[in-house]
């Protein structure tokens, strides 16, 4: 430890370059990806608001298990399919991908075209599994 900080002194300038680099890289990450729900959030806005699951993972995924009433569109295929989405246009959305990782994409599509409550679920379906929430099949 004694030495880390005696790098820490000596290459100050690194340091604070590396910092500030890692600060830039987490926002950027945040802002890309929109805002993030828990799978227990994303429950209550869809209950309470009349929120709408997309399930943006390729169709073999959505039939082994994805979440009740949600509408599947894989990302590749979203812009093309956005016509599919205009009822719910009014309607908070929910993007569900697998680990979490691509539905800030289609958030990010989404807002592009118009759509104003969309959000992505934290984790995907991963963590809503992991939960031990409803799938079905």
């Amino acid at each position: 430890m004694a030495q880390f900080i005696e790098f820490l002194m000596n290459h100050w300038i690194l340091s604070g370059l590396w910092l500030g680099l890692s600060v830039t890289f987490i926002l950027y990450l945040q802002a890309k990806a929109g805002s993030a729900l828990s799978p227990q959030q994303a429950t209550l806005l869809v209950n309470r608001q009349d929120g709408v699951i997309l399930d943006i993972r390729d169709s073999k995924a959505f039939e082994n298990g994805h979440i009740v009433d949600a509408i599947n569109i894989p990302l590749a295929k979203l812009k093309e399919r956005l016509k599919e989405l205009e009822k719910f246009r009014d309607k908070p959305l929910v993007v569900v991908c697998q680990l979490g990782q691509q539905s800030g994409d289609a958030v990010k599509l989404l807002e592009e075209n118009g759509f104003s409550a969309v959000s992505r679920m934290r984790g995907g379906m991963a963590e809503w599994q992991t939960q031990g929430l409803p799938a079905i099949k």
